[in-house]
């Protein structure tokens, strides 16, 4: 790979910008100055550095968020803060976007990456990764809302949904449960709940697939996956 290239996909500016790094005596490859911006590297073998700073060249990332309310789940928007905007930029030099999407109100887990070939993979209906949801219900959730979930609900345009498997954590007028389902049509929770005659008044993803939201992740705030969980991801058959 050129040393131009490289650097400019890790974020160290334009092609431009980095011969202007270059004159400056700022990089180094195998620890000898380098000006030629042209001269091809391998940086799984070599060390190419920035101001003593070693360069760690990294193709893809993975990112989870706690994705907030009332920021919406696109790469750009011109009315709407997006979880791109939330990123820093270094990691938005990459051109991440979101896998799937949560609707603008609902909080939790929202995978970000640059990975096209996993982003199909989980999103794949042939794949049913599951997700679920923890959610707070206007309305006494029973165990017969359970068994027509398991049954399969008639959304309000025909569509009957796939199975789901409804955990009652709280049966109330004020009820709270968890729901996981395989698929992830428009506005999928609330549409089943409706069906119900019920409202669902706050919704949180919590999983997908192998992946666990980090509790300890405030809402807007996100990392790197871990090595185990992204392995799992890649291993979803």
């Amino acid at each position: 790979m050129r040393l131009d290239k490289l650097l400019a996909n890790m974020g160290y500016g334009s092609r431009k910008e980095v011969k202007q790094l270059l004159k400056q005596n700022a990089v180094t490859v195998d620890g000898e100055v380098v000006k030629d911006s042209s001269m091809h590297v391998n940086p799984d073998e070599q060390d190419v550095s920035v101001f003593g700073e070693r360069v760690i060249y990294t193709e893809f990332i993975y990112l989870m968020m706690n994705k907030p309310p009332g920021v919406i789940s696109a790469t750009e928007d011109l009315v709407d803060q997006t979880v791109i905007d939330l990123l820093d930029p270094l990691s938005q030099h990459f051109k991440p976007f979101p896998v799937g999407r949560l609707d603008k109100d609902t909080e939790g887990l929202l995978l970000i990456t640059n990975d096209g070939q996993l982003a199909h993979n989980l999103l794949s209906p042939k794949k049913h990764v599951p997700k679920t949801y923890y959610a707070k219900i206007n309305g006494v959730v029973t165990e017969e809302d359970g068994i027509a979930f398991k049954q399969g609900v008639e959304l309000d345009d025909g569509y009957v949904t796939k199975p789901g498997d409804l955990k009652i954590l709280k049966s109330g007028p004020q009820s709270e449960i968890e729901l996981t389902i395989q698929e992830g049509k428009f506005h999928q929770v609330k549409r089943m709940f409706e069906a119900r005659n019920k409202k669902v008044t706050y919704l949180k993803r919590i999983s997908m697939g192998s992946l666990v939201l980090d509790e300890e992740l405030e809402l807007g705030d996100y990392r790197e996956l871990t090595s185990e969980e992204l392995n799992a991801l890649k291993n979803i058959e």
